[in-house]
């Protein structure tokens, strides 16, 4: 592509400072920024980018004028960071979609909705194929959960088993992230809220997380992802939530409470899905207030032959996840019209020259 790349912001916020930066600084233009916070509206987009940053001349607009400023500008993609699930950037896609427009996002589960929201997710690729665009999830789980995992495989001469485990401090990350883990929770609700799903079947929790009404951790989506890549074919796929607890009391910032010891401070749970191939993907979130000694952290071990471990400590979450989005863009622009996410995609790099320089197709 001759021509800069053209982007709009969907979201402003901790995400948004370093999207539009990096965006911007790898040499795409900025045409539109959105967000719903007040205290940001009308603000220059170099506002949210930093300190000193040059003005973009972009000024914050309300979200709810998304549909009729993308549809008189239609960037080349819209950048989405704002929620986790994909019923919640329905709208969004959907705007995205009717107007031509490629979307990627932070969101979560939009890393691989197929196996926890499949028909919202064939709903919007019908949308995104009528519109002739792409939509996909990416972030640091498509790298430090994926393809560096993939990646690494390929290093083994047999492998029976692979189990992964990511550990995160819920103080990060607000009090609905924290109390969703059952943080500061008594054992007793936390069996009652959390741990219910125990008891269940594959088909009963698979039912139930397919018709909206739970939220799987974050590894059930990671694990059809991986699964996609790899070619293997699932058998059978479960999900098991444990407490986690601390021998003394931890003072919670965000819940602004005092968690006993021996209370839950978090959850851990574990996704264990078998595939026709024999190989078991038995993989982990720990999502917790931190005690004083623990940190962010993943792990990951392939069972077989030779048995290899590799750890990623105190990873740089935020920057990461914003970076490989950007890098991403090129390979998001030449993918092919529909909800199309990365495990289709050819492995990430790093963009040394301006975005547009590596689109190859348009």
């Amino acid at each position: 592509m001759e021509r800069k790349i053209t982007f709009a912001q969907y979201g402003c916020g901790k995400m948004g400072k370093y999207l539009i930066r990096y965006g911007i600084e790898k040499g795409a233009e900025l045409v539109a920024a959105f967000d719903v916070n007040p205290a940001i509206l009308g603000k220059d987009a170099a506002e949210i980018a930093g300190d000193g940053y040059p003005a973009t001349g972009i000024q914050i607009a309300d979200a709810s004028q998304a549909d009729e400023i993308l549809g008189n500008l239609k960037p080349d993609v819209c950048i989405i960071a704002t929620r986790s699930t994909i019923a919640e950037l329905e709208d969004i896609f959907t705007i995205c979609a009717k107007h031509g427009i490629n979307a990627i996002t932070t969101c979560e589960e939009a890393l691989y909705p197929w196996n926890s929201s499949p028909a919202l997710t064939h709903k919007l690729d019908k949308l995104a194929k009528e519109g002739n665009c792409t939509l996909t999830g990416v972030g640091y789980c498509d790298l430090v959960w994926g393809t560096m995992v993939t990646n690494l495989a390929g290093s083994s001469f047999k492998i029976t088993k692979i189990h992964g485990s990511s550990w995160y401090n819920v103080e990060d990350y607000g009090i609905a992230l924290a109390e969703g883990h059952g943080a500061g929770f008594t054992p007793e609700r936390f069996e009652k809220e959390i741990a219910n799903i125990n008891t269940m079947s594959p088909d009963e929790l698979k039912e139930l997380i397919e018709s909206g009404q739970y939220v799987p951790a974050y590894m059930w989506n990671q694990n059809g992802w991986l699964c996609s890549k790899m070619n293997l074919h699932i058998i059978s796929q479960t999900q098991k939530c444990y407490p986690t607890t601390h021998t003394a009391d931890l003072f919670s910032t965000t819940l602004n409470a005092t968690i006993k010891a021996g209370d839950p401070t978090g959850m851990r749970a574990v996704v264990t899905t078998k595939t026709e191939e024999g190989i078991t993907l038995e993989t982990e979130c720990v999502g917790k207030v931190f005690a004083p000694d623990d940190f962010d952290r993943n792990d990951w071990t392939f069972i077989g032959e030779p048995e290899t471990t590799v750890s990623v400590n105190r990873p740089a979450t935020v920057e990461m996840t914003c970076a490989t989005i950007v890098n991403r863009i090129p390979q998001l622009i030449d993918a092919p019209a529909g909800y199309v996410t990365t495990d289709k995609y050819p492995y990430n790099e790093y963009c040394v020259h301006d975005l547009n320089t590596y689109v190859k197709s348009k």
